[in-house]
């Protein structure tokens, strides 16, 4: 018979584990159990300090009070009812968003990667119905090293042969080009071309900030060659660069705008295509949908998660709290960093390989308490609660010193 939970130690969880979940993931050996704003707690009561934060899902930390109230006070009301009906959450959360982004309409999803399909499908559309693109033709360019999600057709324009390796065939319509070269998007785009989509700062490739210039680049390109500019801010909005969206720190407005990961507040995955009108406008019923999209629980949270940002507060702590990370790291390049791309909150960071790989560090971090993520060779991604005080980051800060020190 099966044990509770509760009667089991960490390494009997991860043991558990082992025969009956896919071996998708490569998580690091900490179980965790309870968290409450920056800190989160093991099985066995070891605190630790979340500087992953979801991956920007809990940019508000972890059961935020005022995330929390709007979802007990959902449950007791409403949860589902498909969008066969209408639910009195949905307009409020979509009138709100599409004020907080500047744009017009809101398509509701669930999670990043179903944003990004129905971007995709949007794209493709608009571009039959109001470009001209003749049928089934339709191109969309997109950046190498790119991350946006997992499906098969997402995976089709993936650079990460981790990735792609076994799923084919894969979705055709697609060209890569390199990231922040203008030049190359410039040839990549022809009369085909539905749409230019990327990520205003790449995050799974390590936090790689492009040039100054570069997304009004491509804002100032998508629209002299008449296709859409998508920004996918999944992870790079929200609060997180010390803007709401990473495309304001040049200004630009895009075409359609897709969210995810912190809009469901870390409670429920929400995500959202935001658009303009004319974009969002092709569709028409019984063409694109999602039994639990839009569903008024996901509306009740993420109308209070768009409440939150619609003080400025969060963003004014992530280009605060930015200042001290960079300047932090800053302090440790040529100590065992030798280099690190941040921006906000976020930062990407790269470790003498001499002193260990991603995974190594990140299992000597979590050791002294603190909870990063590796990615590619020996980076490490920091991107914690945009809820955590100066002290707190410091003390992070402190112990990747301490662990790259006794490392070397």
């Amino acid at each position: 018979m099966t044990a509770p939970a509760h009667e089991r130690t960490s390494d009997d969880l991860i043991k558990a584990e082992e025969p009956v979940l896919a071996h998708n993931y490569h998580p690091l050996p900490v179980v965790v159990a309870r968290a409450e704003g920056t800190w989160v707690e093991d099985v066995e009561g070891r605190r630790y300090l979340d500087m992953l934060a979801g991956y920007s899902a809990l940019n508000f930390g972890h059961r935020h009070p005022a995330l929390i109230e709007a979802a007990h006070r959902q449950l007791d009301r409403l949860t589902l009812t498909s969008r066969a009906f209408h639910n009195d959450r949905l307009a409020e959360f979509a009138e709100r968003l599409a004020e907080l982004t500047g744009l017009d309409m809101v398509l509701p999803m669930n999670t990043g990667a179903e944003a990004v399909e129905s971007g995709i499908k949007v794209a493709r559309k608009w571009a039959y119905d109001v470009k001209g693109v003749p049928a089934d033709q339709a191109t969309i360019v997109v950046a190498a090293e790119n991350f946006h999600g997992r499906t098969t057709t997402i995976v089709s324009f993936s650079t990460d042969e981790t990735a792609r390796a076994g799923f084919g065939p894969f979705t055709p319509g697609f060209r890569i080009v390199p990231y922040n070269d203008l030049a190359a998007l410039e040839e990549a785009v022809d009369e085909t071309t539905a749409a230019v989509l990327l990520e205003p700062i790449q995050g799974e490739a390590g936090v790689v900030i492009p040039d100054e210039g570069y997304l009004a680049g491509v804002r100032e390109l998508t629209r002299r060659k008449g296709c859409l500019f998508i920004a996918d801010e999944i992870q790079s909005g929200l609060g997180r660069t010390g803007r709401t969206l990473a495309v304001e720190h040049e200004g630009v407005v895009p075409d359609v705008l897709l969210l995810g990961k912190a809009l469901g507040g870390g409670i429920v995955p929400v995500s959202a295509v935001v658009a303009r009108r004319e974009v969002l406008g092709v569709l028409h019923p019984g063409e694109h949908g999602s039994t639990f999209g839009g569903n008024p629980l996901a509306a009740a949270v993420g109308t209070a998660v768009v409440e939150l940002l619609e003080t400025g507060e969060f963003q004014r702590r992530a280009a605060e709290l930015g200042q001290v990370l960079h300047g932090g790291l800053a302090e440790l390049v040529g100590r065992g960093v030798s280099g690190f791309r941040a921006r906000g909150l976020w930062a990407g960071v790269d470790v003498d390989p001499a002193i260990g790989t991603g995974r190594e560090i990140s299992e000597r971090l979590m050791r002294e308490g603190v909870l990063v993520k590796d990615t590619h060779g020996s980076t490490i991604r920091l991107a914690p609660p945009l809820t955590i005080t100066a002290e707190e980051l410091r003390s992070a800060l402190g112990a990747l010193e301490k662990v790259l020190g006794a490392a070397g």
